[in-house]
């Protein structure tokens, strides 16, 4: 099996987290709290984001937070976008809440902003992927901008595979991004009810650090490499730790530079 560095490849990390520094090291570890891990950085600001991604030559990065309640929206929004306008390198994806009032006129200026997409995290805003809610938001975005959405919890059932299947009968148009490879500690149910497709890229985030390769080389087989795309879930995990793990699977160069970089090229067009 042929070896490959990070060196080799265009990377752009597709699921990183960032905060304003007055928060950063609060939100940092209340992320690790939620889950009962270890952070890998104590700090997720900005500056550690972009130092950790020259480890590995990153040349795009995207960048979210999550808003746990509707007033959080606005701000949020506007601090992931005046991250954006400095560091070019980023690309910023909006926050938003299914409680939020005027969800469509927030979609719009999130996009006069300069923003990308949307992510929710249902199981931290405890709002199922198909509910109501959810389906607000999704009507406001189909065809519009692609939204990231954490799956998969063993502890709750929020952001269950099986939701998102059908999410996407309901939705053909919507461009989804599929955290964790289709369900952080869900991914019996993921490789069960999921499938890659036009409008679905699963990315690698918090999973490939969590499972065998022999599953995490099935899971992505199962996708197919062409429907899957690299994340590192900073500041939870170290991109180049993450990078490193993704190259030890025996992919092909052309697998590999697809996920690492064509693959959300393509996708989302930047």
């Amino acid at each position: 099996m042929e070896q490959f560095t990070p060196q080799q490849f265009r990377i752009a990390d597709m699921h990183t987290h960032i905060f304003p520094e007055k928060i950063s090291e609060k939100a940092t570890e209340s992320i690790g709290s939620f889950y009962d891990i270890r952070m890998h950085y104590a700090i997720g600001e900005s500056g550690y984001l972009r130092t950790a991604e020259a480890e590995i030559h990153a040349e795009k990065m995207l960048v979210c937070s999550v808003a746990t309640t509707p007033k959080q929206v606005c701000s949020i929004n506007d601090f992931i976008a005046a991250e954006c306008s400095a560091h070019p390198e980023y690309l910023g994806f909006a926050s938003m809440h299914g409680d939020f009032e005027d969800i469509g006129a927030e979609v719009d200026r999130a996009i006069g902003l300069g923003l990308r997409g949307i992510k929710l995290h249902p199981d931290f805003q405890r709002t199922a992927i198909d509910s109501k809610a959810s389906y607000r938001i999704y009507e406001a975005i189909e065809g519009r901008l692609p939204v990231l959405i954490h799956l998969g919890d063993y502890r709750h059932d929020f952001s269950h595979p099986r939701m998102l299947a059908k999410v996407m009968q309901d939705f053909p148009k919507l461009k989804v991004l599929a955290s964790h490879l289709g369900g952080y500690a869900a991914w019996d149910e993921a490789e069960d009810v999921l499938r890659g497709g036009e409008n679905i890229r699963f990315d690698t985030s918090s999973s490939v650090c969590m499972m065998s390769p022999e599953r995490a080389v099935r899971l992505i087989r199962k996708f197919g490499p062409e429907c899957c795309i690299f994340g590192s879930d900073f500041p939870m995990w170290s991109p180049a730790k993450e990078a490193q793990r993704l190259l030890s699977l025996g992919f092909t160069f052309e697998e590999y530079q697809g996920m690492f970089y064509e693959n959300a090229q393509r996708f989302l067009g930047f």
